[in-house]
């Protein structure tokens, strides 16, 4: 393909002028264009962020309102959560609750075997386990009083053998879980094989 007169001038005149434009832009008016140029530019954008900065402004008492709310929420809800300082003070209430409640229903336990583990990122679970021995009415009255105590309290495992009495009295085993946070937990580690 050839090139033409017409097609060569054109090329010559726009190299000429790119040159010019070039030579006054960064020669010989180079620090004052690109000033002006610069300030012009930047009291549009200045101007822009203040006003996205104010409607963010107006948005942070509403924010701290809708916090103020779910932080409330939150405390609500939390109030059945087992709180202790550390983990064998939490099992150590759990256990005292359920001798209370077992005491105030005329049944006597035994022993108290405690477990943990994790539920979520937030919240673990403590676990308490007694036996006794009572009537039958009087083990529904505890499970009764379980279910009304204001703690968050869940029964795990209710084993349940007859009596060789002539009262007619069950042996039970139970188990009683409270909610705590997870912090209160151990971490535990994952194990290698070797």
């Amino acid at each position: 393909m050839k090139m033409g007169t017409l097609d060569r001038k054109s090329v010559i005149w726009l190299v000429a002028g790119v040159g010019v434009v070039l030579w006054v832009r960064y020669g010989i008016y180079g620090d004052r264009v690109s000033s002006s140029v610069t300030a012009a530019d930047t009291i549009p954008q200045a101007e822009k962020r203040l006003q996205n900065l104010r409607q963010a402004a107006a948005t942070v008492p509403a924010n701290e309102e809708l916090l103020k709310q779910a932080a409330a929420e939150l405390a609500d809800r939390e109030k059945g959560i087992l709180q202790a300082p550390t983990e064998p003070e939490a099992q150590a209430q759990l256990l005292e609750t359920l001798n209370n409640l077992a005491r105030s229903n005329g049944i006597t336990t035994q022993g108290g075997e405690f477990r943990d583990k994790p539920l979520t990122k937030d919240y673990g679970e403590v676990s308490a386990t007694v036996h006794f021995t009572c009537g039958i009415e009087q083990l529904v009255n505890l499970m009764a009083s379980l279910a009304d105590h204001p703690q968050i309290l869940a029964t795990d495992e209710l084993r349940i053998t007859g009596g060789n009495d002539k009262n007619k009295n069950v042996e039970a085993m139970l188990t009683v879980s409270a909610v705590v946070a997870r912090k209160l937990l151990p971490v535990k580690k994952e194990g290698t094989l070797f």
